[in-house]
C-alpha cells in the first residue's frame, strides 16, 4: 500500500516528562519523534498528542511540544487511544486513514491504539524508530504483533520520503533538511 500525504495523519503517543526517560532508547525515540513532526508539519500532515495521565506523568516534552507548535492534547486514561471519545471524534472528522504512530510505549499504549485503528478500518503505520519501551524484548514483541495482524511498518526517513514523493520540490528540501 502507498502513503499519501492527503490521506494521512500524525498520532503522537504519551512521550512524557516522566515517562520517557525510562525508555531504553529514549534518545532515538526522542530524535526520530521530533524529525518526524518536524517533517509532518513541513508536508501540511496534521499531528495528533496524546497524555497518559497528565498529572502523574507529567506533559508531552518541551522539544515536541515546540516542534508540535500550537496544539491540544489528548488527555486519557485507557491505554489506547482509540478508547478516548475525544480521539475518535478527531480521527473521525480529519477524514485521514493512514495514521503515522510514534511514541510510547510501544508493547502498551502503542500497540493498542494500533490493534484498535486496524479494526476499526484505519491503517496504522509504525514508525519504528520513533516508539519505544522500556524493555527492548516488549519492543520486538509488540512489532511482530503489530506486523502479523496487518499493521505497517517503516521507519522515520522513509515514510517522510514516501510522503514527499520526489526530489526538488521545497518540502523535499526542508525534509532532506531535516534527516541529514
Amino acid at each position: 500500500m502507498r502513503i499519501y500525504k492527503e490521506n494521512s495523519i500524525g498520532v503522537l503517543i504519551d512521550v512524557q516528562e516522566k515517562l520517557l526517560p525510562h525508555m531504553y532508547n529514549k534518545d532515538e525515540v526522542k530524535d526520530n519523534c521530533l524529525k518526524l513532526v518536524h517533517g509532518l508539519r513541513i508536508l501540511n500532515v496534521p499531528v495528533i498528542v496524546t497524555q497518559q495521565y497528565t498529572k502523574g506523568l507529567g506533559n508531552t516534552i518541551e522539544e515536541l511540544n515546540t516542534a508540535a507548535g500550537n496544539f491540544s492534547y489528548i488527555e486519557k486514561l485507557t491505554f489506547s487511544c482509540y478508547r478516548e471519545p475525544s480521539f475518535i471524534k478527531v480521527m473521525n472528522r480529519s477524514g485521514k486513514r493512514n495514521a503515522i504512530i510514534m511514541g510510547i510505549e510501544s508493547h502498551v499504549c502503542v500497540l493498542q491504539t494500533a490493534l484498535d485503528l486496524l479494526y476499526n478500518n484505519f491503517n496504522p503505520i509504525i514508525v519504528t524508530d520513533a516508539i519505544g519501551s522500556r524493555k527492548k524484548p516488549d519492543m520486538d514483541a509488540a512489532l511482530w504483533r503489530m506486523r502479523d495482524v496487518g499493521c505497517i511498518l517503516t521507519t522515520t526517513e522513509s515514510i517522510m520520503f514516501e510522503l514527499c514523493i520526489q526530489a526538488g520540490t521545497p518540502e523535499f528540501k526542508e525534509i532532506s533538511k531535516i534527516v541529514k
